[in-house]
């Protein structure tokens, strides 16, 4: 299929730069922030809900355990086939959530609960229902909430979907990244296109209200003819929503990644014609782009929030929900919680010591000062909307746009004159071609990407 951008254009804007779930990025945040900072800004919530109320919460719960290693995977996660080490790993997490209830109150309102990992589905079903159950117990779900979970499909099965369907779940995401045999066996994740397929029309007659897959190009042994193999498998399988990701391969820091072999990986070349084949593979399959890395069938909530300028961002990547404090459960977990971002400890023992001892296990985090809050509505504005409005930034933060931000819009100059970005006299406007490439126009208002050059932790925007 004809590439919907030019291979020269992806090519022009193939640099290294933040996915922008936060801003500023999780890189940014300090050790000087920790239990005592992060306990002062739920005070502060619960000193707002006693005033006036405050925004519902979303919940995210990390269950770091793999059976098995995916030697592409960056995230924190722990390999073991003893199911056993779970229950210790749920009993600490009823302690965090226990110091969270003592710090807001019982019953806090939460209108998105995400499970992700690691593999959520390591857990067995009667410890997913004793955590689904103390979630419940401590936090009010309210009617309607978005309640989802990762689900590995290699060790999932029809009735295993049943019981999630049961304990409430409503989304539900397949990691696919790839179904190519040569791609899955050079990775460590197989797992066949029938099973998949299987699993997604099982989770269809269980009414899940939107079944996600995800998917990860530049992974090793994969070209653009078998990538656009996948690409029209996936359509075929009608998932309601798409992540689309760009493999980033830093095996200085990722210690799996260090058993891809290095020339199995595509060429900057073939990359770029992957992500511009699956663009216009999945556009021509009748779904929305709905940035960055995101699509959605038409008539999915996520496209009718790209419709109607609704969209939100957050550390789960695009969002219906509107902006909320986020509660980080488990070893690594990120939260935000006012004008802060958080980070538990990255080991279990680190983990288990804190809350054992009846602390917040935050080793890391950042509070926010008011120009990194300028910044962030610049930013996500972007991000989500793809239009920053001048008056509505001066008004709410007090300044002038222009003479603010002139370098930042001398900065843009170049996407100006390749007709990505429009810069009027009250806004800033990320055109339909520029939509593609709206992280890099995020980038230049990234404050400290401009004070620090050294980007190499940063996966490149194609």
């Amino acid at each position: 299929m004809t590439p919907l951008v030019p291979d020269s254009l992806l090519r022009r804007l193939d640099v290294p730069g933040p996915r922008y779930t936060s801003y500023p990025t999780a890189d940014r945040f300090v050790e000087a922030f920790g239990p005592a900072q992060y306990t002062q800004a739920l005070r502060q919530r619960a000193e707002g809900a006693n005033v006036g109320g405050t925004p519902p919460l979303s919940v995210y719960v990390h269950i770091p355990f793999c059976e098995s290693v995916c030697y592409y995977c960056a995230c924190n996660k722990v390999i073991t086939r003893h199911h056993e080490r779970s229950r210790e790993y749920l009993d600490a997490l009823d302690l965090e959530i226990a110091l969270h209830v003592a710090e807001l109150g019982p019953n806090q309102a939460v209108s998105q609960l995400h499970l992700g990992g690691g593999s959520p589905t390591f857990l067995s079903d009667g410890e997913l229902a004793d955590l689904m159950a103390s979630l419940r117990r401590s936090f009010k779900l309210v009617a309607g909430a978005e309640i989802s979970i990762e689900v590995d499909p290699r060790t999932a099965t029809p009735d295993r979907l049943r019981h999630l369907a049961g304990l409430g779940f409503n989304r539900i995401s397949f990691g696919i990244q790839d179904f190519d045999p040569q791609v899955q066996q050079a990775v460590h994740r197989v797992q066949s296109f029938e099973s998949v397929r299987d699993l997604i029309q099982a989770a269809r007659a269980l009414q899940f209200e939107s079944i996600n897959t995800d998917l990860i190009y530049g992974l090793p042994k994969q070209t653009p003819e078998s990538f656009a193999r996948t690409i029209a498998q996936v359509a075929e399988l009608r998932p309601d929503r798409i992540a689309l990701y760009a493999y980033a391969h830093l095996p200085a820091r990722f210690k799996p990644q260090r058993r891809i072999i290095q020339s199995d990986l595509p060429s900057a070349e073939h990359r770029i014609r992957m992500l511009g084949g699956a663009l216009a593979g999945f556009i021509g399959s009748g779904y929305t782009y709905i940035g960055m890395d995101h699509f959605a069938l038409p008539g999915d909530s996520l496209s009718a929030a790209r419709r109607q300028g609704r969209l939100h961002r957050n550390f789960q990547g695009y969002s219906t929900q509107p902006d909320c404090d986020l509660i980080g459960l488990g070893v690594s977990s990120i939260g935000r919680m006012g004008a802060t971002y958080s980070q538990n400890a990255k080991t279990l023992p680190e983990y288990y010591d804190a809350v054992r001892q009846g602390q917040f296990p935050v080793v890391r985090g950042l509070a926010l000062t008011r120009e990194d809050l300028l910044r962030r509505a610049v930013i996500m504005a972007l991000m989500c909307q793809g239009r920053v409005e001048f008056e509505s930034i001066e008004l709410a933060h007090l300044i002038k746009v222009r003479e603010h931000f002139a370098p930042e819009l001398a900065r843009l100059q170049p996407m100006v004159e390749g007709g990505l970005v429009e810069i009027t006299d009250s806004a800033i406007q990320v055109t339909a071609s520029g939509w593609f490439f709206v992280r890099g126009v995020a980038m230049a208002f990234d404050k400290y990407l401009q004070t620090d050059q050294v980007r190499e932790r940063f996966s490149r925007i194609i």
